[in-house]
């Protein structure tokens, strides 16, 4: 998979996030990806998933808390 260009995408924390300033990631989403950064280094690295990945991902995660 290629990866998209995302920095002109929207990148938002999650309504869940305890604080501000805190240890957070943050999600950008396209019609066929889903980009997640650690929202202190928004230049550093970045997971790519596809949207049925993320999917799977955040069942996964709901599952489990």
């Amino acid at each position: 998979m290629n990866l998209p260009d995302l920095t002109m995408t929207q990148w938002r924390k999650s309504s869940h996030s305890a604080h501000e300033g805190g240890d957070c990631i943050e999600v950008a989403a396209t019609t066929d990806v889903v980009g997640v950064r650690d929202s202190k280094d928004a230049d550093g690295p970045r997971l790519v998933l596809t949207t049925a990945n993320w999917q799977a991902l955040t069942r996964q995660i709901k599952n489990i808390a």
